[in-house]
């Protein structure tokens, strides 16, 4: 029998054959591809917030307590210009803050796991680049799915009602999620840039704190100074609680601020998610490729 012949090492001993070449989608298959990359690795993701639920107090805990905080430490010193149930009004501003606030969650998991090496092991598998952080964002809306249950049903206990109809309710509902996976992007391309889960966690929260109270989630913007007004009547956490209380049919003093993005609260929050997406979706891909060439 004649035996194969291997090339030598400088040892002497045949060299191992080389490994085969990672696979790579079929020819008409990619698009399935990546949707199967993808739903591996959200479930993945979810299968790490059963094993870790402590991780969901951000969209869990954290809501009711601002709810609770607003509504009855802060609530009876605000008054609404035009009137109006202070607490139907909260819940507009905790339905975008809940949601938005999961960007820097996403920022300090991505961290964390390439700070762990798993997103190494990741890029050495044939797979897309971009289902990694699609897997993740999917996961994120998820759970953000499930905070605003949890602020709904808060809002409901402290009075909070809603005055249109279901197919009102649900474009609000809707329109909160598609804002909030939007701003999960901006929390994905912080995490391609930052080295560790306490510098994601600290700049997620210097940038997401002011975005938050300088907006009317919380307050009416007519008592805030001039220029400062200004800021929060263009911030797109504004137009979101604006939207939502819109088609709540809750009280809405937005309604009353002659600002194009007040005046069309639903168009301005569909415009902001698309800016949102077309800006940090193909970004984060790129600087996940580029760590991956590093």
């Amino acid at each position: 029998m004649t035996a194969s012949i291997l090339p030598a090492t400088p040892g002497g001993r045949p060299a191992p054959p080389a490994s085969p070449p990672p696979a790579s989608p079929p020819r008409g298959g990619a698009l399935r591809w990546w949707l199967n990359d993808v739903l591996v690795l959200t479930q993945r993701s979810l299968a790490r917030i059963v094993r870790e639920p402590e991780t969901l107090m951000d969209v869990t805990i954290q809501p009711i307590v601002f709810v609770l905080l607003f509504a009855y430490v802060f609530g009876s010193a605000i008054v609404l210009p035009g009137g109006g149930s202070y607490h139907e009004y909260l819940i507009g501003g905790m339905l975008g803050m809940g949601l938005a606030g999961t960007a820097p969650g996403t920022a300090v998991a991505l961290v964390t796991d390439m700070s762990t090496g798993l997103i190494d092991r990741f890029r050495s598998l044939p797979m897309s680049r971009a289902a990694v952080l699609a897997g993740r964002t999917l996961a994120d809306l998820l759970t953000q799915a499930l905070g605003g249950l949890v602020v709904a049903a808060v809002g409901l206990a402290i009075g909070w009602r809603v005055h249109t109809g279901i197919a009102d309710t649900l474009a609000a509902f809707g329109l909160a999620l598609l804002f909030g996976y939007a701003f999960t992007w901006a929390g994905a391309c912080l995490g391609m840039v930052l080295r560790s889960p306490e510098a994601a966690q600290q700049l997620g929260f210097i940038l997401f704190l002011p975005l938050t109270f300088v907006s009317n989630a919380f307050v009416p913007t007519q008592g805030m100074p001039g220029w400062l007004q200004a800021v929060a009547d263009w911030n797109p956490l504004s137009a979101l609680a604006a939207a939502c209380r819109h088609l709540f049919g809750n009280p809405d003093p937005a309604a009353a601020v002659q600002v194009w993005p007040m005046q069309h609260p639903v168009l301005a929050v569909f415009l902001w998610s698309g800016a949102l997406l077309a800006l940090f979706a193909p970004l984060a891909v790129h600087l996940y490729r580029r760590k991956s060439l590093s």
